[in-house]
This record gives C-alpha cells, structure tokens and sequence, in this order.
C-alpha cells in the first residue's frame, strides 16, 4: 500500500475534486457503503464519514462498492502520461461530450490518444467517453429520474440522441428498461471494462463486456426470450456477481459458484459446461475441448459454441486457445483474453 498524505490534506482536495491525487487516493463513504475517485461529482461526504485508500482492492477489501459514477476501480491510472491526464478528466467529468477538438486544445494528437487507448483498453478515449455518459444516464433511470434528467446527466442535448445512443449499446430504447420486471439488469466495473449483468432472483443470464459487438444482440435475444421483461436494477444475484467478480480481479479466488442459466441448444450447453470444468490457470485447444465432452469430430461446432457464450468469465471461453499455443479469437478482445491469462497464470 502506498503512504497516503494526512487526512485533512485529502478531504480538502475532496471537497475541491482536485485531480492531484488521481490515481494515488481514493475515499471510502462508511454511511454509503461506497468508495470513489476524489474527483467524483457525486455529494461529498462529511470529514467523519470518509476513509482513505491508496488502491480500489484495499477499498473492495474493505467491504466498499466501486462508485457508479466515476468508476473508480475500473480505469487504470498507470501507464502512459497521456492516458492517465485523460482518465483523470473523464473521471473529474464523466458527462463532458468530448470530441477531436478537445483533445487538440490539450496538445494532444487524436491518432496517439487513440492508439495508447486501444493498447491499454481496447477501445479509443472517444468511445470510452461517450460509453461513461450513456452509463450515467442508465444509472439516472435506475434510480427513478424522469427520462429529461436520464438525458442531461448523459450529456445528450436531444432526446433522440440519447435514446439512439442507449439503443445502440443495449439493444432497445430506454423507456423498454423501465418498469415491472422478472430480469434486472444493472453494470459492474472491473479492472478490463464495464459488464452489463443480467439476473433474476435465481440465478445468472448473461454477464458481458459493455464493449462487445455482440452484446445488443445478445441483449435482444434475451429479451425476446423472456418476453422483453428486463428493467434495470439490482438483486442479491447480481451482487453475488460483483462479489466474486471482485475477488477473481483481487486474486483471492478464481472460483465462480454463481447459479445459471444457459440459453442455448443442448450442444451448446455441454460445450460450456466443459468450459467451466477447465481450471483457472490452465487452457484447453478447440480439439481438446472436444474431445472432452466426447464430440472428438466437432470441432468447429465447439468454436461456434464457444463464440455465442453469453456469460463471459463465469463460463471461461478465455480459456481456449489455437492447438499451436497461440491466442485465438475472443470476442471481448483479445488484449482483454491476455489479460485474463496472465492474471490466472497466479492461480495455477
């Protein structure tokens, strides 16, 4: 843990939101449950009330929730100068609309911001950017903001912007998320991104990276599914979620014991039980994989399988790789699938 300045020192900077301590000091709220960056223009606490942590797993450790609106445990302040001054501001302001310009009257060039950014998170700074208003608007709806407020804190001057742009990322409107509902559906933040997770009261539906092509897809498909009944909103599934989703990332326990459900033909449902028979740690090949379930002759049918997989990390397809060693296609990215290796390379 790194030495942290006296208290006084950060609450002042707290109240200020001064970025000084991006990256080096986080707040914990004990009346809240809930740890944020110093920057975070949510309500600031009283001074009593405040903890301070130097790393968002000491904070997680702590028994505190990462905010929901600046992210605190989700965006890596470490690396290049360049990304950690971006990250500090879109933390400080997470409902700015930021566009080319903005970045070249920081001195910035756009090609080198968005190259450090797909290295570092596999998406560019714009796309982060506008991806962090839409979740303050999700998280507006969540909380029963009429649709105007929803939009505002988004950073959407039109109605119509707002709605396409939640479209395009979730797959429906927003006003189809609101309401009566057997599924909720709420975000978690990790070290690798932003996931939407879906549950009801029993058990798991789909858990995926916000930035995955395929999520409105898979969203649409889950709706259909179930009739269209998925509002946002929190269940003691999806917190269970978040908890072990916390300790994989922390390295105190690479194991998922959440129940779930599969939406898929019975072919695909034995290719994932197989995948979460594969240790952490370890990899299988495709052919392996196949041979595993005792299908040794479809072995492209596992691939396929493998890539339609709705519940990422918990039914681990990270964890197939080419029968040469080499990593394959993996539709959360394959920076994030290296990621992933090398963190259950610890586990091993």
């Amino acid at each position: 843990m790194l030495d942290l300045p006296e208290a006084d020192t950060l609450y002042a900077a707290l109240i200020a939101r001064d970025a000084t301590f991006e990256g080096r000091a986080l707040v914990g709220v004990t009346t809240t449950g809930i740890f944020c960056r110093l920057t975070c223009p949510a309500r600031k606490p009283l001074a009593r009330n405040c903890r301070w942590f130097s790393r968002p797993e000491d904070a997680m450790a702590a028994g505190f929730r990462p905010c929901r609106r600046c992210h605190p445990a989700g965006l890596s302040a470490e690396g290049e100068p360049l990304v950690r001054d971006l990250v500090a501001r879109l933390g400080a302001d997470p409902g700015r609309r930021w566009s080319e310009g903005d970045l070249v009257s920081l001195g910035f060039d756009p090609s080198t911001v968005r190259r450090a950014f797909k290295r570092h998170f596999g998406q560019s700074f714009l796309a982060m950017a506008r991806e962090r208003r839409i979740l303050g608007g999700m998280q507006a709806l969540k909380e029963g903001s009429p649709m105007i407020e929803a939009q505002l804190d988004a950073g959407f001057e039109s109605a119509s912007g707002f709605r396409n742009a939640f479209a395009r990322l979730f797959g429906h409107s927003p006003h189809r998320w609101r309401g009566p509902a057997d599924l909720r559906a709420d975000w978690i933040e990790t070290p690798l991104g932003g996931m939407i997770a879906i549950a009801d009261d029993r058990s798991l539906h789909l858990l995926e990276f916000t930035d995955r092509k395929a999520l409105r897809q898979g969203l649409r498909r889950l709706s259909a599914h179930v009739g269209g009944r998925i509002g946002l909103g929190r269940n003691a599934v999806i917190d269970q979620t978040q908890a072990q989703l916390a300790a994989y990332f922390e390295g105190r326990d690479p194991r998922f014991s959440i129940p779930v459900h599969l939406h898929g033909t019975d072919f695909q449902q034995q290719v994932w039980r197989g995948l979460q028979r594969i240790p952490a740690g370890e990899t299988r090949s495709y052919a392996a994989l196949a041979g595993q379930i005792g299908r040794p002759s479809a072995v492209r049918a596992v691939a396929r399988a493998n890539a339609t997989n709705r519940l990422a990390l918990i039914v681990p397809c990270h964890r197939v790789i080419g029968a040469d060693g080499r990593m394959t296609g993996y539709a959360g990215g394959l920076w994030r699938k290296e990621k992933l290796i090398r963190i259950e390379a610890a586990y091993a």
